[in-house]
């Protein structure tokens, strides 16, 4: 087997034609699949970044969320206690003052009531002895 000049050409120009097409060609298109292939990688990492910190924002969101509802609650809750006090304490005055004109009340009923009986008492007696003054003097 002998080796022709002429096949040794074709081998030269098909490698010849091989490193040109590889460093025209194939080197640039690789280079820039692995440029878009870091580009994406680096995109994918910074939304995987972005989704933890929206991750853990909204976890710090929901627990200050939580803590304003239960000091929100808990200010209600406040209120109400010292709403409640409040209505017991006006209801003991209310009783207490209510008691208090019922016993006054009832004094000046029973005050009253006597000052009619002696009235009525007096009244009768006058009465009565007009009464009988007058019985008296028909009968003389």
């Amino acid at each position: 087997m002998s080796l022709d000049i002429s096949t040794l050409g074709v081998v030269f120009f098909l490698l010849l034609c091989v490193f040109i097409v590889n460093t025209l060609i194939f080197q640039p298109i690789l280079r820039i699949i692995d440029q878009r292939g870091n580009a994406v990688r680096g995109a994918r990492e910074l939304a995987a970044s972005a989704s933890t910190k929206a991750a853990a924002a909204a976890a710090e969101y929901d627990s200050k969320l939580n803590a304003a509802r239960a000091e929100v609650y808990a200010q209600i809750d406040e209120t109400r206690r010292a709403a409640l006090d409040k209505r017991a304490q006006l209801l003991a005055e209310t009783r207490q003052t209510v008691e208090r004109d019922t016993q006054s009340a009832t004094a000046r009923v029973a005050q009253e009531s006597a000052a009619a009986r002696a009235s009525l008492d007096r009244e009768a007696t006058d009465l009565a002895n007009a009464i009988v003054a007058r019985v008296l003097d028909r009968a003389s």
